[in-house]
């Protein structure tokens, strides 16, 4: 790939499965900038999940447009390469299709666990308007990914935050072919 080619990255799973975390894990190291697909919810899908209303997809395609749009639009950092990351849950595969077709490349990475895990950690969460009994609906509409969807990784939530993150970054760096500069960005933040 060229070096100039941007790295689109969607940090995907369903609510609680650490999908910020390892964003910003991720652009910290790859000096990209990140966005919370949450930040990218119309005022209108938030207050239907503060009252624990699950969205529908009329809710979800100008969401999802905002994240393509994103992605598509983002700059580089000072020292960065071009690209950016953004966290989103991406459950169906007609989503993250949207995405692909209206943001070019994209690599998404699936944070995957059990769902007592994820609702434990949900529980946990202090302050955040995804309604831990919302994960359920989650679970349903999620579709995992397969093998035709050749730009998914499935990472295990099973493991500690800095292995995932390793992982991850291994991932961009061998299985992308990346360009030189980007190649030797990885190398040094790696």
């Amino acid at each position: 790939m060229p070096a100039t080619r941007p790295l689109r990255i969607i940090v995907m799973g369903v609510s609680g499965s650490g999908k910020s975390t390892l964003a910003e894990g991720l652009a910290k190291s790859l000096d990209l900038r990140m966005k919370d697909g949450d930040e990218l919810h119309s005022p209108e899908s938030v207050t239907k999940m503060r009252a624990g209303v699950a969205l529908e997809d009329a809710d979800r395609w100008p969401w999802l447009d905002r994240i393509a749009h994103y992605l598509a639009n983002s700059q580089p950092n000072a020292s960065g390469p071009l690209g950016g990351i953004v966290a989103c849950s991406a459950l169906k595969k007609i989503y993250r299709d949207r995405i692909r077709q209206q943001a070019g490349d994209v690599v998404f990475l699936f944070l995957n666990g059990k769902p007592e895990l994820i609702r434990e950690r949900m529980q946990q969460r202090q302050g955040h308007y995804m309604q831990a009994g919302l994960l359920d609906s989650q679970f349903q509409t999620l579709e995992l990914p397969n093998e035709v969807e050749q730009d998914v990784m499935e990472l295990d939530i099973d493991q500690p935050v800095d292995q995932i993150l390793h992982k991850a970054l291994d991932h961009l760096k061998h299985c992308l072919q990346l360009g030189q500069d980007m190649q030797s960005h990885l190398t040094q933040t790696h």
